[in-house]
């Protein structure tokens, strides 16, 4: 009896031991997966779900392996915008197949009874394009739409350094539009104006891609290299996630920061609603969506509250294990 109790906290230290072992060796091989993976599906031609579950499961790898810091929190949204970017382009690995679900007239007809019978894109093309300050203009929406890809991102940051404790509420919610605008790129694929116009669905009212012939002259042969690396899925465009994001990043900067920052987070993103429609990359409709999307993320916020709570809780308790 003596040797069993002296035995027991040994095997016990040793099962922790496992575990934690088991643990790290895990949580290691999915961040080695959410990188290599969205690499070589083409060339193994991996399913989709397989290359989705190995991008989806980096951020609680991340929230597994390591104690909670700034950098740690930093790490997971990293991740979970690595997921979005890869998950989002998937669709399209097969255009053949998207195609034939693609949804093209009803943000025409939709944007077309906003402009009370014309396309908003067409018409503010026509009107301001090639006029006196079209070329002042196009620099100004090109440059306001490249900005998009750091200022959501910059605004998180920002909370991050000057506001710690509430970044993991504000980093969820601006996950929340993402994938849920990701799910919607899956289930509804989405013509733009350009794209639409370009295939002979806008008439006699043709929309440019007007950032396509500025970015030529402004990155030279670069340009194809850097749009083909960011413009991976030309049917991923309802709800406009540009728009959503950057109005997301406004509401959190205004309720996180003072009302300088809130100032600025609301003028880019009104600057880029300009932009988007002027340049034919997103319909009014689009943009609309967009604010739904986000509307619905703050109002449902609360009810997923609970959920969010019990997937926490299970991860601070492995947390403890593989940290231990």
């Amino acid at each position: 009896m003596c040797g069993l109790r002296m035995n027991w906290p040994t095997s016990k230290m040793s099962r922790k031991r496992r575990q934690r072992s088991a643990l790290r060796i895990a949580g290691f091989a999915a961040l080695a997966a959410a990188v290599i993976v969205p690499h070589v599906r083409y060339r193994l031609r991996l399913p989709m779900s397989v290359t989705v579950a190995s991008t989806v499961a980096a951020p609680a790898a991340i929230a597994i392996l390591w104690p909670r810091t700034k950098t740690r929190d930093l790490l997971l949204f990293a991740s979970q915008m690595w997921a979005f970017a890869v998950t989002h382009e998937l669709p399209y690995d097969d255009p053949e197949r998207l195609r034939k679900r693609l949804k093209i007239d009803y943000t025409i007809k939709s944007d077309r009874w906003i402009g009370r019978g014309r396309l908003p894109n067409a018409r503010l093309q026509r009107a301001l394009h090639d006029g006196p300050w079209g070329e002042s203009l196009t620099t100004f929406s090109a440059w306001t739409h490249w900005i998009w890809f750091i200022q959501p991102n910059s605004a998180l940051i920002w909370i991050l350094l000057r506001r710690h404790e509430a970044f993991p509420h504000s980093a969820r919610q601006m996950a929340a539009v993402f994938d849920i605008g990701c799910a919607i790129y899956f289930l509804v694929p989405s013509a733009p104006p350009w794209w639409a116009s370009a295939h002979g669905h806008t008439g006699d009212e043709q929309i440019k891609r007007v950032m396509i012939e500025f970015g030529e002259r402004i990155w030279g042969p670069a340009w194809t290299r850097i749009f083909g690396t960011l413009g991976s899925n030309p049917w991923a465009a309802m709800p406009s996630l540009h728009f959503a994001t950057a109005l997301m990043a406004a509401i959190l900067l205004s309720e996180n920061g003072g009302r300088v920052q809130g100032a600025l987070g609301w003028s880019y993103a009104g600057a880029l609603a300009f932009a988007l429609v002027y340049l034919g990359e997103h319909y009014i409709t689009d943009l609309l969506a967009g604010a739904g999307l986000v509307l619905l993320v703050r109002k449902g916020e609360p009810l997923a509250r609970p959920f969010a709570s019990q997937v926490n809780n299970g991860l601070r308790r492995l947390e403890a294990i593989a940290t231990a």
